[in-house]
């Protein structure tokens, strides 16, 4: 059944330039315990592709490249395929109640992406093969908060859709939380390769969001990524499909024309968006910010960046852990967040605003 789900996986991905596929691959032993470790390993082994093994996906070494932003790149070509031994769920708020561990990295190359931060040091792509444990683990969450509803968010560290051909596990997930009464599972993406989790037994359970943004934003800062135009038509089938559907706005970016940069974004979502979606739809919020070790890494590895990251322009915010990042300071958030409100209201007045952050 899994190797079935897999060879769907990937034949319904179809062909595409953004479509992730490795040029380096590592496993760690204990993976081939698992089922979709031992697939994985046929399939790279008769592609013919160089494999290696690790003693932890948190201790790859190996990857070549004789500077930073050339061991940078490959690390974005590179799968590591790893058993998820730390089975306790991070918060994922506002979002959330829980993070939901399936993979960690992208294979996207967004400027701004919160990932320099959080995997800044290990930018590799890494799937976890131990999908059984994981929702064990998600069942213990649900059951602690009955009956209260629990929601996890399957995209905190990862793109899960962008991999999806890979492993197969967020469809499995879907079906999951399908199965699941006081469970939801939610995801973002920036990928539209979904139409092998169109027929999943998802029973409105979880809530597939898309994340879009102004032309000017995704033109300079979302190389690797599906266009507005490929995210919007994958939009239109997971509505049909019967999903829940939200849109992530993110990160919203002053630019020179801003305004009339998301006014056009909201009213080409409303022209071409499927009637189906607009029946339960979301919307979420969030002002571009960035940290220090962020800042430093992005103009490391994408020294022409346009990204504007000027501290003496922001505000300085406190986050958990006593770390902060800068965002806009709070005049000029909230005319970027009263524009949007006003806009989505005019454009789709029964859509739900979850947050501005």
């Amino acid at each position: 059944m899994e190797t079935m789900t897999l060879d769907k996986a990937k034949a319904t991905a179809g062909s595409d330039a953004n479509l992730f596929e490795p040029d380096f691959v590592f496993f760690e032993p204990a993976a081939l315990d698992y089922p979709l470790g031992r697939e994985l390993y046929r399939r790279y082994q008769q592609q013919g592709l160089p494999i290696r093994m690790t003693t932890s996906h948190n201790q790859v070494r190996g990857i070549p490249g004789e500077t930073e932003v050339q061991q940078y790149r490959n690390a974005k070509r590179t799968l590591v395929v790893g058993v998820r031994r730390t089975l306790k769920f991070e918060q994922s708020k506002p979002s959330a109640e829980y993070a939901l561990p399936l993979a960690t990295g992208c294979a996207g190359h967004c400027h701004y992406c919160y990932l320099n931060t959080n995997i800044g040091t290990k930018p590799y792509i890494r799937v976890y093969v131990n999908t059984d444990e994981i929702f064990a683990q998600a069942e213990r969450y649900i059951r602690e908060r009955a009956p209260q509803i629990t929601r996890f968010e399957a995209a905190c560290t990862s793109d899960p859709v962008g991999i999806e051909h890979i492993t197969g596990s967020l469809k499995r997930a879907i079906e999951f939380f399908g199965d699941q009464p006081l469970g939801r599972l939610r995801f973002v993406t920036k990928f539209h390769h979904v139409d092998s989790l169109l027929d999943a037994r998802h029973n409105k359970h979880t809530r597939f969001r898309f994340s879009m943004n102004a032309d000017y934003v995704i033109k300079n800062f979302e190389p690797g990524t599906s266009s507005f135009e490929q995210r919007l038509e994958a939009a239109g089938k997971v509505a049909r499909a019967g999903y829940p559907l939200g849109f992530i706005l993110a990160p919203l970016y002053r630019f020179d024309g801003w305004e009339a940069g998301y006014t056009d974004l909201l009213e080409r979502l409303r022209q071409q968006l499927a009637p189906e979606a607009l029946e339960d739809l979301t919307f979420e919020l969030i002002q571009h910010r960035f940290t220090t070790v962020a800042k430093k890494l992005i103009l490391q590895r994408y020294p022409k960046t346009r990204l504007e990251m000027n501290e003496a322009d922001r505000k300085y915010k406190w986050g958990k852990y006593g770390r902060g990042k800068y965002v806009y300071p709070d005049e000029q958030a909230k005319e970027l967040q009263t524009h949007l409100e006003q806009e989505i209201a005019r454009l789709f007045p029964q859509a739900k605003i979850e947050y501005f952050t």
